[in-house]
């Protein structure tokens, strides 16, 4: 099982929404292409956000990244 679980990280990731806004993330979908574009970030050379991601791959850097509130996810307006 992939810890966290997609329904894990759109809580945190639409944490902030307020009742009857839009959330951030409305699928699986939308947080997998995040993940990927962050780790495509770390791949060409971004600094991970993290402490002790020395080691890890790309992708689950890019996902704890997310899951701790590192990386946001912005909407089309922002």
């Amino acid at each position: 099982m992939i810890h966290p679980s997609y329904v894990e990280l759109m809580k945190v990731v639409n944490h902030d929404v307020s009742i009857g806004e839009e959330p951030v993330v409305n699928s699986r979908y939308s947080i997998v292409i995040a993940a990927a574009k962050r780790a495509r970030q770390i791949i060409g050379g971004a600094e991970p956000m993290l402490p002790n991601s020395h080691g890890k791959k790309p992708l689950s850097i890019a996902i704890d990244e997310l899951y701790v509130g590192d990386v946001k996810i912005l909407s089309d307006e922002e």
